[in-house]
C-alpha cells in the first residue's frame, strides 16, 4: 500500500494525512474484494524497515493503529471480515498488541473474507522464524523440506497469493511474502494507495485474468482430431 506519503505531500499536507486516507483506503478496497468473492486478501501496513522512518511518523502510525480498530473494527466485524496480525509483536506497545488482540478476537468467527495485516513484518524475518519454530520442535535437518518448513511460516493458514499488486509507482517486492509469492502474478500501478479503488482493482483483475499460469510447466496444446471420411 505505497504512496501515502506522496499523496499527503502533493496537497501540501503532512504525511500523517496520507495514513489517514490510506486507512480508508483499506476499508473500501477491503469491502470491494469481499464484494467480488476475494477470500484472502494480505496488505503491507508496516515493514520491519519502516522503524528507520522519523520518530513522529512511527509514533502516529502507532496511534493510527489505535483509531483504526476504534473507528472500523465493528464496521467490518458486521461484514463478515476475519482479521489477522501478521508479524513480530515483540517491539510495539502493549497497547497496540491489545487492540490487535481485540480485532482478532471480535472476528475469529468471520469467513467471508480473512485480511491479513502485516505489521512489523519481513519476508526474510519470517523465513528465520519459521526456522527457528522448526529447530525448537526438533525437527532434524533431513526432514526439513518446503513442505514442512511452510507448516511454520506466519501465514501458513493461508494459500499461497494468486496475485500481488503493488501501487506508487515502484516497482519491487521490498520483502513482502518472498516465501509465499514465488509463483504469484506481479502487478504494478502508478496510482498512489489514498486513491486505489473499485477501478483500480477491476483493472488489476483484468491483468490477473488475461495472464497465462504455468508454474514452471509447459502448457500443452490439444491433440489434434484425426476423422476419416
Amino acid at each position: 500500500m505505497d504512496g501515502n506519503g506522496r499523496w499527503a505531500k502533493k496537497r501540501f499536507m503532512p504525511r500523517f494525512f496520507g495514513h489517514k486516507q490510506g486507512v480508508d483506503a483499506l476499508v473500501r478496497t477491503v469491502q470491494a474484494c469481499a464484494d467480488r468473492g476475494i477470500e484472502y486478501l494480505t496488505v503491507f501496513a508496516f515493514s520491519s524497515e519502516n522503524w528507520k522512518r522519523p520518530s513522529d511518523e512511527v509514533s502516529g502510525l502507532m496511534g493510527l493503529v489505535l483509531v483504526a480498530v476504534s473507528k472500523y473494527l465493528t464496521k467490518l466485524a458486521k461484514e463478515g471480515v476475519r482479521i489477522r496480525i501478521v508479524g513480530d509483536r515483540s517491539a510495539v506497545s502493549d497497547k497496540v498488541r491489545e487492540a490487535w488482540g481485540q480485532a482478532e478476537r471480535a472476528t475469529e468467527h468471520n469467513r467471508r473474507i480473512t485480511l491479513s495485516v502485516a505489521f512489523n513484518y519481513g519476508g526474510r524475518w519470517d523465513v528465520v522464524q519459521a526456522t527457528r519454530c522448526a529447530l525448537a520442535d526438533g525437527v532434524q535437518p533431513e526432514q526439513l523440506d518446503e513442505a514442512r518448513l511452510g507448516r511454520y511460516m506466519a501465514m501458513s493458514y493461508a494459500p499461497d497469493p494468486d496475485l500481488f499488486i503493488r501501487t506508487g509507482g515502484e516497482v519491487r517486492i521490498s520483502n513482502f511474502l518472498l516465501w509465499q509469492v514465488a509463483y504469484s502474478e506481479l502487478y504494478f500501478t502508478a496510482c498512489l494507495w489514498p486513491d486505489f479503488g473499485d477501478a483500480e482493482l477491476d483493472a488489476a483483475l483484468a491483468d490477473f485474468r488475461a495472464r497465462e499460469r504455468r508454474f514452471g510447466g509447459v502448457k500443452l496444446e490439444p491433440a489434434p482430431q484425426v476423422v476419416s471420411a
